[in-house]
């Protein structure tokens, strides 16, 4: 498996090399060279930020299409509770789930039943005192990568529990394989989801070692196929076993909520998700318990791959809450929480490594600082880089040059065209040779 495999990806044939992208990437994964945009695989963390704001669509973001349902013989939907949100006066979410199966599905698990879960084996670790607080949340796998990238003291505070996409699939293959008596392999578990970040945790999974999920389908592709199916129902199936909890983790503050403890702060978008953590890590907000963040702006219902405006669809989800139980799972309908536990430790992902001794590395650091001196430092983009310093940085690992920045060009070109002037009106002195003079 690829370590490296994002979903958002780049088509090189829409770029037209406008810097816009560079500006927004929260970790600076985006150059433009030769005119066209290139992503660094080892930085990007697929929040789609790129996405949301290239106006030629040059950027992407890959998932699974609905055909590979044919390669299963049992197919389980687990739809994000933020696919709620995208339908008008919905009032009952049995609708949706029955929708789903008319669509193909042989069987739906809700992910807010997961949800339910994972908020209530985090009460039971937050009572046992074990964890480093603050404790920061698990659940955005944007934000755990923008973890590892950039803020790599924080590692040790996120919540070492799997996400209720991944807890959802678990149960689901289980009862899948209880129900029908097929193997696990024969079982086919997908996703629905509203973010491109959910694509590479079902391939390149963070804490463990494999996901349980076997395809991701955008919900914005959902949507067309399963409202036809919504709008034509003779009867509805009772399917949902979620409630209040399992539901509010689709927008902000949502899981926060869920652990009934106040002393929590929830914050979304990517930017005020950095300011959350620079200010972590400056040690100025160790009287939380616990932080909920979300790349997204509004949470999940902000993604990418949903159909509805984030606004609205947190609106609706609000109005579905009213209908609904306070919760209906329990951390016992999974065994234990030991069972939640991530199997691998979240390790740093350093993705500027200058030399392999410590020696050359400072060195070339004093050389960037000194590059950085000579540069305007107005981190206009124009180069291709970000900021004044990614240039820096880049001229060391030898993939720019200084005279890239069009403003130390200028400065050049300015002093050449002095010289020339310079020598244009010399007079070389009588009877010697002009052209060896010059």
């Amino acid at each position: 498996m690829d370590r490296f495999f994002h979903s958002v990806t780049l088509d090189k044939d829409k770029c037209v090399g406008c810097t816009n992208c560079i500006k927004r990437c929260p970790t600076q994964a985006i150059r433009v060279r030769g005119g066209k945009a290139q992503i660094i695989s080892e930085r990007c963390i697929d929040c789609g930020e790129c996405v949301r704001v290239c106006p030629h669509h040059a950027k992407k973001a890959r998932h699974d299409s609905l055909s590979m349902l044919e390669d299963f013989r049992w197919k389980v939907a687990i739809p994000a509770p933020a696919l709620y949100g995208q339908f008008n006066h919905l009032d009952d979410i049995d609708v949706v789930l029955t929708g789903l199966l008319k669509m193909g599905f042989d069987q739906v698990f809700e992910v807010s039943r997961a949800a339910e879960i994972v908020s209530d084996a985090t009460r039971q670790l937050l009572a046992d005192g074990k964890l480093k607080k603050p404790v920061i949340s698990s659940a955005c796998p944007a934000v755990v990568r923008l973890i590892r990238v950039r803020f790599p003291d924080l590692c040790e505070h996120v919540l070492p529990l799997k996400a209720p996409m991944e807890v959802a699939a678990m149960l689901a293959r289980e009862a899948a394989v209880k129900e029908t008596g097929y193997q696990p392999e024969e079982i086919g578990i997908f996703f629905l989801s509203p973010c491109a970040a959910k694509v590479t945790d079902a391939r390149v999974p963070i804490g463990i070692g494999r996901s349980n999920v076997d395809g991701v389908l955008a919900i914005s592709d959902i949507y067309p196929p399963l409202l036809g199916k919504m709008n034509h129902l003779d009867k509805t199936e009772p399917l949902s076993r979620s409630g209040i909890i399992g539901v509010s983790w689709s927008s902000i503050g949502g899981e926060a909520a869920g652990l009934l403890n106040e002393n929590h702060l929830a914050a979304d978008g990517i930017d005020n998700v950095i300011k959350v953590l620079e200010e972590l890590e400056d040690e100025k907000l160790q009287e939380l318990d616990f932080i909920e963040l979300n790349a997204c702006a509004g949470g999940c219902v902000g993604g990418i791959f949903t159909a509805e405006n984030g606004y609205v669809a947190r609106a609706r989800i609000q109005r579905l809450r009213k209908y609904l139980p306070v919760s209906c799972n329990r951390l016992e309908d999974a065994g234990s929480a030991k069972a939640l536990e991530w199997t691998e430790e979240l390790e740093f992902a350093p993705v500027m490594k200058l030399a392999e001794n410590v020696e050359d590395a400072m060195r070339l650091m004093q050389e960037i600082d000194r590059i950085v001196d000579r540069l305007p430092k107005l981190d206009c983009g124009s180069c291709g880089a970000p900021t004044c310093r990614a240039l820096a940085e880049d001229v060391v690992r030898g993939l720019a040059q200084e005279t890239d920045c069009i403003f130390l060009m200028r400065r050049q070109i300015q002093q050449i065209a002095t010289q020339l002037s310079r020598i244009e009106g010399f007079v070389p002195p009588e009877g010697e040779d002009s052209a060896e003079t010059i």
